[in-house]
């Protein structure tokens, strides 16, 4: 069967699940809508977690992005999967324990004050819709390459299917759509790793395969992907090129971020008792470390793959000229979608594609001819080009599709409906309207979301960077807004409003301020020469952080303290009970 055919029936049935599982499990009631009635079982919250989490990044950017920075990449790996670590020890039985909807509601009734919760409502949409924009971006390259339209149609088509699910069914219809969408996205993503770990190296499992001799070489793939880009002036794959201080602040920006997202930590609003709340975290960890730990043997092998059909072959010579093969048919497929780009600048009809940055490199590659860089890639496409460049079934490639498009549509909806609760509940129902009827309230959380949508499609049609790179910027500011004020508010009965509410401008302000002016304002400038102590915007938001701590410290320090209630309020929240 032709692949656009099958695509369109995979994705079709894959879509037809989620939105009957949105009509069988709609929300009736705020509590639904919100946080799925708290009867979510943490078997299938830690699943349906981990489709939250495991974006379009994870799925599409994040094996691309190894495939390309090779050892510099595994701050991505430290950071996302350590981060869990930090939000199943330190906040989420805490916050399960407190028992509200919303991260924002958390903060206004811990630090007693409607400009804390309104504070932290800015600081929550702008790391969801900055999160957002990387998700939407992938659903619009999926649907560019295998439905073969323009990456805009592919976001409205998207847009579409989110609002049907999120709007409809909110948090108990996600929760059980994102459970199918694991179910898709896991096994599609194994699956053609399975298939080239067997093509490279004759072993089935992808991470023992990223160890391996490849077939026939007798040499392994790590070491001859070494051998293959240093030929063509690129810094050996297993070794970095970015500072300790830059990698340092990337992996701990992840880490933190990732315990401070909110549509994270309202994940664990759901589950019925505490104690569900760290079993929901670990079983979150342990289905994402399936994912994780292959992402490595994708982008290595991606990569190899790339280099090794890139550069036709030379097939003879005619009146003297020589002959090259035509470029594979997986290339000129993925040169429609415009993300990938052959400009043959000698006419040699080779794809020559080296370090433009190896000035000490540049006499070699002028010596084959090079007359600047003939390839454009983007990293967003390796994992998704990498089964057709393997040349796989039909089959593999339609159900890769239908994977990414599970793992951006399960993290926008889950980002979408915090937004719209951030307004529905913590705007309209906690300062514009407090008698607000659950009716009308669940209609302005739809309505919200609605809008959001509509946002989220814009944003996706102009993000500031790769998926994975949009999704880091979201991190380091969930790291150095919300994380600092919802640490302290659990572990420290003295900070108070005055403290929190400056803590979190500062660092979202700085930090947002350090994004726009490198990603938007002066990107010829986004380079570790002009960045502040060397340290690039993926990684800002660590610094933002301690300006954060440091100036919620002072300022509580320097006003009156919380009121005996609240400083109670903590104590009973720092004593997790299997309730």
């Amino acid at each position: 069967m032709e692949l656009k055919t099958l695509t369109i029936i995979v994705v079709v049935l894959s879509f037809a699940l989620y939105i009957g599982i949105a009509i069988w499990s709609k929300a009736k009631s705020t509590g639904d809508f919100y946080i799925a009635g708290k009867g979510v079982n943490p078997v299938a919250n830690g699943m349906a977690t981990a489709a939250d989490w495991m974006s379009a990044a994870s799925f599409i950017s994040m094996a691309g992005i190894i495939a390309f920075a090779g050892y510099d990449a595994s701050v991505y790996l430290m950071g996302w999967t350590g981060g869990y670590v930090l939000l199943a020890l330190l906040l989420a039985p805490y916050l399960r324990k407190f028992g509200k909807f919303t991260v924002p509601q958390f903060i206004g009734d811990r630090y007693y004050s409607k400009t804390a919760r309104l504070v932290a409502v800015i600081c929550l949409i702008i790391i969801s819709f900055t999160y957002v924009a990387g998700q939407m971006r992938g659903v619009g390259i999926v649907f560019s390459r295998f439905l073969e339209v323009e990456i805009v149609t592919g976001l409205i088509i998207g847009m579409g299917i989110v609002f049907f699910y999120a709007v409809l069914g909110g948090m108990k219809g996600i929760t059980y759509t994102q459970v199918a969408q694991y179910c898709v996205l896991i096994f599609a993503y194994m699956v053609p790793a399975i298939f080239i770990s067997i093509q490279a190296t004759g072993n089935p499992i992808p991470q023992i395969a990223f160890g391996s001799e490849m077939t026939g070489e007798g040499m392994y793939l790590l070491t001859k992907l070494d051998n293959v880009v240093q030929s063509l002036g690129f810094t050996a794959y297993t070794e970095g090129s970015k500072s300790t201080i830059d990698v340092f602040f990337i992996t701990a920006a992840l880490m933190v971020g990732t315990a401070g997202l909110p549509h994270v930590i309202v994940r664990f609003f759901t589950v019925p008792k505490v104690s569900d709340a760290r079993k929901s975290a670990f079983w979150a960890l342990f289905f994402i470390t399936i994912l994780y730990t292959t992402a490595p043997a994708v982008g290595a092998l991606g990569r190899m793959n790339l280099i090794e059909t890139i550069q036709p072959g030379v097939i003879g010579s005619v009146d003297g000229n020589m002959e090259y093969s035509k470029k594979p048919d997986w290339f000129t497929t993925w040169e429609k979608t415009g993300l990938l780009a052959f400009d043959d600048k000698n006419g040699d009809g080779r794809i020559q594609y080296y370090n433009d940055n190896n000035t000490e490199f540049k006499a070699t590659a002028e010596s084959y001819g090079w007359q600047g860089n003939e390839l454009k890639v983007d990293r967003d496409i390796m994992v998704l080009a990498n089964p057709e460049i393997a040349q796989l079934p039909n089959w593999v490639i339609a159900l890769i599709a239908a994977g990414g498009i599970a793992a951006a549509l399960s993290t926008a909806a889950g980002l979408l409906l915090v937004i719209s609760a951030a307004i529905s509940h913590d705007l309209v129902k906690g300062m514009i309207a407090p008698h607000i009827s659950e009716k009308k309230e669940l209609m302005v959380g739809r309505v919200a979301a609605a809008v959001a949508i509509i946002i989220a499609g814009y944003l996706g049609a102009n993000p500031p960077g790769f998926v994975a790179q949009v999704v880091a910027l979201a991190f380091g500011l969930a790291a150095s807004s919300l994380f600092p004020a919802i640490l302290m508010g659990i572990f420290s009965k003295r900070a108070n409003k005055a403290g929190a509410i400056a803590g979190m401008i500062v660092g979202i302000v700085f930090t947002l301020g350090y994004i726009i002016y490198f990603k938007t304002l002066n990107v010829e400038l986004n380079n570790a020469e002009h960045w502040w102590f060397g340290i690039s915007p993926e990684g800002i938001g660590t610094l933002g952080m301690i300006l954060n701590f440091i100036v919620a410290f002072v300022v509580s320090k320097a006003t009156a303290p919380p009121p005996i209630e609240i400083q109670e309020l903590v104590e009973s929240i720092r004593v997790p009970k299997a309730i």
